[in-house]
């Protein structure tokens, strides 16, 4: 991992030199200089810093800057970017935020370079608007000054969103450097401010106006979905590539050996995968879903074990996890009045900003054949996690209409059946009753619950059913669909 000093080239006495020159300059106008003199001044010394931002050498062309103006850790397309680049030989240099862990692979490629920047929180008090102002000036200046200082480089990726200000400085660094904009749109970030603020807000028609001035500047576009290419291509005058999301190698059905060890790790901190010794335990080691016999020291899953259903979330507001609680509320309901399901364990991971409104909510449950886990799993441990589920639910809700959850995407790559909430492009993604259900709200949820998880031991079962049309239906993975679509934007024609 680089530190910004590291990635450096530009020579910092020159630039402050020739600040110094402006200086002098502007002064000069006070003490009666001549206008025409001060002109050149400035200009040469406009000239000269350009020359100086534009200066290459034998690498630059292989050079790639990654721009997420948000956390790495939870940017894995991002990530899944500069782990192709390096791997056709591009050195990469990865810009974010570092709130939580990259990926192990990540870090230890040599050709990726991460320089972290810290996040600008805003002055506290005061306006809403002038904080939230305030805020986007000094992270544009923070994102330009990290973006001229880096290595020569001809190319820089980002994603949007977030966007602002970070498409702007994108673009103005592109522009004195040299270099191409690659934008990667995932969503628009004006609908998703919408989510909270609503479509007239002042700050929203702000940000869509951005938007529209900023994006079509990029040399390049990709995008997650044909429905957002269209609209795209129809609302903002952009060509982009669709690069749909691909699951990465690791995520895939996990061995039972490598269950029992993370089922294991996760009882030391979950009551919840815990085994209780029930008095006749004739087994080396046990959770509450797995066990090693002591004479073959083979793992089995056990015959009683609940049913394990996961969903992953950044806590945000395009996603509604009220839905599942009151869905799983039903459950227990069902099981409480007879209906013979097994018991459930629910785990929902993920940091971000609305966790602990649903932490209390959870809180507040009354449920006894329903848990619910709410743990932090490190990168390596969650595709694990994934491939040793049941069920996978997600509750992302498209702010745009026009984009899809990774975490389906990651989930099918584990051959995972999904139950998911229904928007406007998801059947790109999610076939209602091949590999999956789509729902509409929670009691809609619960009966899928209900009839999914009533034989969900059953080689015969719906779940089985999905889960080998899953794998039937295996589609390219993140390497050989980036290869495809990606790659050829780089190359020289």
């Amino acid at each position: 991992m680089a530190s910004p000093g590291s990635s450096r080239t530009l020579s910092i006495p020159k630039v402050f030199a020739l600040i110094a020159l402006l200086l002098a300059a502007l002064w000069g106008v006070g003490s009666g200089v001549w206008w025409p003199l001060m002109t050149v001044t400035i200009v040469g010394s406009i000239v000269a810093l350009v020359r100086l931002l534009r200066r290459r050498d034998d690498e630059t062309e292989r050079r790639f800057c990654v721009l997420v103006l948000g956390d790495i850790g939870r940017s894995p397309r991002m990530q899944y970017h500069s782990l192709s680049l390096s791997k056709h030989g591009y050195e990469v240099i990865l810009v974010g935020y570092l709130d939580s862990k990259p990926r192990r692979d990540v870090l230890e490629e040599d050709r990726i370079h991460i320089v972290p920047i810290v996040e600008i929180k805003g002055f506290t008090g005061g306006p809403k608007l002038l904080t939230y102002l305030t805020k986007v000036s000094v992270q544009f200046m923070q994102v330009l000054l990290v973006l001229l200082f880096l290595k020569p480089h001809a190319h820089i990726l980002m994603q949007n969103p977030p966007g602002l200000p970070g498409m702007a400085s994108a673009w103005l660094a592109c522009v004195l450097r040299g270099a191409r904009l690659l934008v990667d749109w995932h969503n628009y970030g004006y609908t998703i401010m919408a989510l909270s603020l609503g479509h007239a807000h002042p700050l929203v028609r702000m940000a869509q106006c951005y938007e529209h001035v900023f994006g079509p500047l990029a040399s390049q576009h990709l995008c997650v979905t044909e429905a957002m290419k269209e609209d795209l291509d129809r609302n903002w005058g952009i060509k982009a590539t669709t690069l749909y999301d691909r699951p990465a190698a690791i995520f895939r059905e996990t061995p039972l050996e490598a269950r029992h060890k993370l089922f294991g790790r996760l009882s030391r901190t979950l009551p919840a995968f815990r085994h209780h010794c029930d008095g006749d335990d004739d087994a080396i080691e046990k959770t509450v879903f797995s066990e090693r016999g002591p004479r073959t020291d083979t793992v089995t899953l056990r015959a009683d074990r609940p049913a394990l259903l996961i969903s992953s979330t950044s806590w945000t507001e395009d996603e509604d996890f009220s839905i599942l609680l009151q869905a799983l509320e039903e459950y227990e309901e069902f099981i409480s009045t007879g209906e013979k399901l097994p018991p459930l364990i629910c785990v929902i991971t993920g940091k971000g900003p609305q966790k602990e409104r649903y932490l209390k909510m959870i809180d507040s449950l009354r449920l006894e054949h329903v848990k619910i886990c709410t743990p932090w799993l490190e990168a390596e441990d969650y595709p694990v996690l994934l491939g040793s589920s049941d069920l996978g639910v997600c509750l992302h809700k498209s702010s745009s209409g026009l984009d899809l959850p990774m975490k389906v995407v990651d989930m099918f790559g584990c051959c995972l059946p999904v139950c998911a909430v229904q928007f406007l492009c998801l059947e790109e993604l999610v076939k209602h009753e091949h590999n999956g259900l789509i729902f509409s709200d929670s009691q809609q949820l619960a009966q899928q619950l209900k009839s999914l998880l009533s034989d969900f031991t059953s080689s015969d079962g719906k779940l089985a059913a999905f889960r080998r049309n899953l794998r039937a239906n295996r589609e390219q993975r993140w390497d050989a669909n980036w290869d495809k679509h990606v790659l050829p934007l780089f190359k020289p024609s």
